[in-house]
């Protein structure tokens, strides 16, 4: 039976970066079927045939158009599309601003062949992937924050708790052997987020405790 394989378009102002990827994605799972050089020439090409695409890999400093401007667009227009983030940046303010556009996950240009995989294999498969660099940056950042906000009101001790560890990726069944309670809890406390925090996937709930200051 023939492997539906995963198509990616590539985005850097840099074509060796798109060249070395290309040749780390292209086997049975992943095609890199498209490239473009800048944010503006990426979305022309999505804009053309959305439903091919399932997955774009973008740097964030890029002419004309940038990777979180880009990243904010497809996911406002074509949500069936991942986004990955592959940046030289490991600031907070870099990190902050990917979460807030929605990326799917975040990793360093530093990151091996394995990473890549790995984080590509999460995304496509529902998840979230931040390399373990970024994931402090994310937490930290919203802990300094202490935004003072009636949003929080809403979300009970149990649920902040969950949401702080869902922001450092844990998974359902790590939360539930981690506060002693059953994955079904967990993930009734997870639907519960979603609605509370009118949010649609993990990402938005990232998001949210982001721009909320949760502690």
């Amino acid at each position: 039976m023939e492997i539906e394989k995963i198509n990616i378009l590539i985005t850097d102002d840099h074509q060796m970066v798109i060249d070395g990827l290309k040749m780390m994605l292209d086997g049975d799972v992943y095609q890199v079927i498209s490239e473009a050089n800048n944010g503006q020439e990426a979305i022309d090409l999505i804009q053309t045939q959305p439903e091919q695409y399932h997955l774009l890999l973008t740097d964030i400093s890029m002419p004309l158009l940038s990777g979180t401007e880009l990243c904010k667009m497809v996911k406002s227009q074509f949500p069936h599309i991942q986004v990955l983030v592959l940046s030289m940046y490991n600031n907070a303010q870099a990190v902050k601003e990917a979460v807030l556009a929605e990326a799917d996950g975040y990793i360093l240009k530093n990151s091996g062949r394995t990473e890549l995989l790995q984080a590509l294999h999460r995304i496509t498969n529902g998840g979230t992937y931040f390399s373990q660099d970024i994931v402090p940056i994310i937490y930290g950042q919203y802990q300094k924050q202490k935004v003072k906000d009636e949003k929080l009101n809403v979300l009970s001790p149990r649920e902040r708790e969950i949401l702080s560890l869902i922001v450092k990726e844990f998974t359902s069944e790590e939360i539930a052997e981690k506060l002693f309670i059953s994955k079904k809890t967990v993930d009734n406390h997870r639907q519960n987020l979603f609605v509370k925090c009118n949010c649609k996937s993990t990402v938005g709930l990232v998001k949210y405790a982001l721009a909320n200051g949760l502690e």
